[in-house]
């Protein structure tokens, strides 16, 4: 897969723009809506497999310039408007060199370079623990891909987003970050924490100019979700995850979540009290 960049060229910097913040109005879309895709700037981080990669797909097809990066880029699907980046988000120094080969790739994209419109952060870890056998190596390993990873992209591109005075950002989460799950003990923590890290991106940067989604998948069919050993509910395919979350950014939403059948269900247990809570999860999981 060739790029179209040279790889010893600094880095462009974008003049800061100002813009001006509309008034919200009550039941307005939470986001500026993102529904037309030629031409947009894209950088997707994760996207070796599963959710990541379909979605990549499906935002090149929809004509977005979409940079994927990954520790195996060589899985990175190798079609037009997708061009990798290879990165190790658990490595600053790793981070911080792929956003600079992001910023140039985007800027002197043949089709038209411009500014970073879109975001994604799908870098995920997972494998089932409970606390009857505790291994904190795997514990940390959650945390260094799932949510300090995020952290690192974070630092990388505000100062990006915030010159520009325009863009979005969208942090793949997970319903298992809702409430705590039996076999969740590495996972679910992680999740939260970008739930509500989402939360306060967007109440810090919603009068900036720059947009903030959180995704909360279900179960979809993924590598990772083939290590669990049970019946999984309302499972879905990467497409139609992939689907689900153009469907939100193009409805301006914040927390995008699917598929509803499920995550509907499971927003009401979260408003259950503890005592009632895990009597539910006990009697439906058998743990």
């Amino acid at each position: 897969m060739s790029t179209n960049f040279s790889p010893t060229a600094p880095p462009v910097q974008l003049p800061s723009v100002a813009k001006p913040v509309a008034a919200r109005t009550w039941g307005a879309p939470m986001n500026a809506p993102m529904a037309q895709w030629a031409g947009k700037r894209v950088w997707l981080i994760g996207a070796s497999s599963g959710i990541g990669q379909a979605c990549a797909i499906a935002l090149a097809r929809a004509g977005a310039q979409v940079v994927v990066s990954a520790r195996q880029v060589q899985q990175v699907p190798n079609q037009p408007n997708i061009q990798p980046v290879a990165m190790d988000v658990t490595q600053a120094e790793s981070v911080q060199s792929a956003v600079e080969t992001v910023q140039r790739t985007l800027l002197q994209h043949p089709t038209g370079g411009g500014p970073l419109d879109l975001v994604v952060y799908c870098a995920g870890h997972y494998h089932p623990q409970r606390a009857t056998n505790f291994d904190l190596a795997d514990m940390l390993r959650h945390q260094e891909v799932n949510y300090t990873g995020a952290l690192r992209v974070l630092d990388a591109v505000l100062p990006l987003l915030l010159a520009q005075g325009q863009g979005h950002i969208s942090l793949v989460s997970s319903v298992a970050g809702w409430r705590g799950l039996p076999n969740g003990l590495a996972y679910g923590p992680t999740k939260a924490a970008l739930t509500h890290l989402s939360e306060s991106l967007y109440l810090d940067l919603q009068d900036q100019g720059i947009g903030v989604s959180v995704i909360n998948p279900g179960f979809v069919a993924t590598p990772l979700t083939a290590k669990n050993n049970f019946e999984m509910p309302a499972l879905i395919s990467p497409d139609q995850a992939a689907t689900a979350m153009l469907k939100g950014w193009a409805q301006g939403e914040f927390d995008i979540h699917f598929p509803k059948r499920f995550t509907l269900w499971l927003k009401l247990l979260r408003l259950l009290p503890y005592r009632w809570y895990f009597g539910v999860v006990r009697r439906f999981t058998g743990l």
